[in-house]
């Protein structure tokens, strides 16, 4: 099946597939101004790295308003997503280029380029599969996430295309449990095996020789190849390194930030205690960082880096 994009341009109007409703509904968000695009991902009725990126494109294409203060109001809605800032900016020189018809052609552009990106990385890191392969994935890296053909997912999309996959493993990914609500629903759609399993099963799993490979997403790479991903995404790693299990990140170009040295300069976003329980205080964490040394792959449209990153990195940017 044909999968489901997260964002439609028509009639002068940004439509988001609102994946607060999913797996129940399939409802839609029409917005018509940049500051309802904000709000969309704000909330996250869209989500994803690269998908928040398009629609920050997408949205600055809308309305006649000031563009700088539209930028600014969608560039502070989630500070961890590297690919938000690189849209805007890109965003930013077309408007002064050509004005708001000129931010339409780039956001057009910048989704076929991810689509693109996202079949080629795919490919490439579905060779690192051998035969009948059972994989663990985190949070959710398919086609809503990046508005394409999947990062991660994408890479166990292809393994199973080439007969390579057996099963997926989805954990939940608490607290909004876009694992169990969002991947398992691209995942049942698309025909491939998967089973839900909570978070803190990865280690039983690992352990009674369940895993093959390990399989994450990311929402910003670091000069030195420290991955921001989605919280819960270092303990795999951790668990992942001690069981022997390779370890691999899924992501296009757009998601490294060679401003970014390392890891502890990423900004990690904190999200609202209520996400998590009601009526107790709690820190809600929305990402976590791996560090490089714990990531045996980086797979991205121009080639699978291994270490060491910062040389690896460094040369696919030049």
């Amino acid at each position: 099946m044909t999968p489901t994009a997260p964002l439609r341009f028509d009639d002068g109007a940004l439509l988001i597939l609102d994946q607060r409703a999913l797996p129940a509904a399939e409802r839609w968000v029409r917005c018509e101004r940049p500051e309802e695009v904000a709000e969309a991902i704000r909330t996250l009725a869209v989500r994803g790295a690269p998908a928040i990126g398009l629609a920050a494109a997408y949205g600055l294409a809308l309305g006649n308003g000031d563009f700088d203060a539209a930028a600014a109001e969608l560039a502070g809605t989630r500070p961890t997503a590297v690919n938000l800032a690189w849209a805007i900016e890109r965003a930013r020189e077309a408007y002064a280029e050509g004005g708001r018809a000129a931010v339409l052609e780039l956001a057009q552009r910048l989704e076929r380029d991810q689509q693109a990106a996202d079949r080629r990385l795919a490919e490439l890191g579905a060779e690192r599969f051998g035969e009948h392969e059972r994989a663990l994935t985190h949070c959710n890296t398919g086609p809503l996430a990046t508005g394409g053909y999947g990062t991660a997912a994408g890479v166990l999309r292809a393994a199973w295309e080439a007969g390579r996959l057996e099963q997926v493993w989805v954990s939940e990914t608490r607290p909004l449990l876009q694992g169990a609500r969002l991947t398992s629903w691209e995942l049942e759609r698309e025909g491939i095996p998967f089973r839900v399993v909570t978070d803190g099963s990865a280690g039983a799993l690992m352990a009674r020789g369940l895993v093959d490979r390990v399989v994450v997403g990311a929402d910003r790479i670091a000069a030195n190849g420290d991955v921001a991903n989605k919280v819960g995404t270092y303990p795999l790693a951790v668990l992942a390194r001690r069981h022997g299990v390779p370890f691999y990140v899924a992501a296009p170009l757009s998601t490294i930030d060679p401003r970014t040295p390392d890891g502890a300069a990423i900004p990690i976003e904190e999200r609202e205690p209520s996400e998590v329980v009601t009526g107790a205080p709690a820190l809600n964490l929305a990402f976590d960082v791996t560090p490089a040394e714990l990531v045996d792959a980086i797979v991205t449209e121009a080639g699978v880096f291994e270490p060491p990153y910062p040389d690896a990195i460094r040369r696919a940017l030049s």
